[in-house]
């Protein structure tokens, strides 16, 4: 086991406080000790340490969102509002700062692997953040998290190639605004087909336009698909990336395709995600000289969360089957 890589996790406590409303919502904060209970019981524990993130800091969430949005959320949450926008974006007065210090667990994870190229980083945090677009919330997600880490890596370590791949159950419809118009910055997304699954966004035939042309590549599919589409289209991203060449590498991981998670019609198994994970660690060491950072996304069955969770660190650390 000595030739494994560190496992840093980036959580706090502090996110149990971002208030969604009752145990009705989806996105709770029971996500978070289903993940950290399972962890701490499980093969991994001794190689996990934990580190606290900092609160991104105003001038990291305007690389992407607006000084509106940024005023309009906080009024928000100051004024007692319970959701913004709509009922899915449930909020409690603690939303903003909450929502701020997820933004920067990426910032910090982008630190660690800078400093400690090779390791697994991961950041367990809420509220997610892919659905979120410059000037509103969608999905349950109010700042951009995978986008601010992108930002912060171009521009405090001058990483300017940066690639985020992500594999939550839904696209996610704010990296793609993101990226699209950019020639130095990627996106790749396996989800369920617009056509089934919210936000009913990333076509297949979305590939950036601009400067950005071929910079985005949406793998949809359809309901049910599980182990075999997914691994069907891996080659695909080997050879997206063998033409992008990233210097660095965000995930986006949402584990809300398992077949259990109600949140989507995909049937992905808790192994799959260990090879997903074993994926990552590939492209880690192939691509990026091991910078690599995955923020979690979506995964709303407590009883698989946790679960899946592990067995995607599992494949980043080499574990076999």
């Amino acid at each position: 086991m000595d030739h494994q890589p560190p496992i840093t996790i980036i959580t706090a406590p502090a996110f149990l406080r971002h208030d969604t409303g009752g145990s009705d919502h989806p996105e709770a904060p029971e996500r978070m000790p289903a993940i950290t209970d399972r962890l701490a019981e499980g093969r991994l524990a001794n190689r996990i340490r934990h580190l606290p993130p900092r609160p991104a800091e105003r001038s990291q969430l305007l690389t992407f969102h607006t000084e509106g949005w940024l005023f309009r959320f906080e009024e928000a949450v100051l004024s007692g509002r319970t959701y913004i926008d709509h009922p899915d974006n449930q909020v409690g007065y603690d939303s903003f700062e909450i929502a701020t210090l997820s933004a920067g667990s990426g910032l910090v994870g982008v630190d660690v692997a800078e400093a400690e190229p090779g390791g697994v980083v991961f950041c367990q945090t809420r509220p997610p953040g892919h659905h979120a677009e410059p000037n509103q919330p969608y999905g349950f997600c109010f700042f951009n998290n995978c986008v601010i880490a992108a930002r912060y890596w171009q521009q405090q370590y001058g990483r300017q190639r940066i690639c985020v791949f992500d594999f939550d159950a839904h696209h996610g419809n704010g990296i793609q605004t993101a990226f699209e118009e950019e020639a130095d910055s990627a996106y790749i997304s396996i989800h369920e087909h617009p056509s089934f699954s919210y936000p009913g966004t990333g076509w297949a035939e979305d590939r950036g336009f601009g400067d950005g042309k071929g910079t985005i590549l949406n793998l949809p599919l359809p309901p049910g698909s599980g182990e075999d589409q997914v691994l069907r289209i891996l080659p695909k991203i080997t050879a997206f990336l063998e033409q992008f060449r990233p210097d660095a590498l965000v995930v986006g991981a949402g584990f809300d395709a398992h077949r259990d998670d109600d949140m989507s019609g995909l049937a992905f198994t808790v192994d799959l995600y260990r090879q997903l994970g074993e994926f990552v660690r590939w492209v880690g060491r192939d691509f990026t000289d091991g910078r690599v950072i995955s923020i979690l996304e979506g995964g709303y069955n407590l009883n698989k969360l946790g679960s899946c969770v592990e067995a995607y660190l599992m494949g980043l650390v080499g574990y076999k089957k």
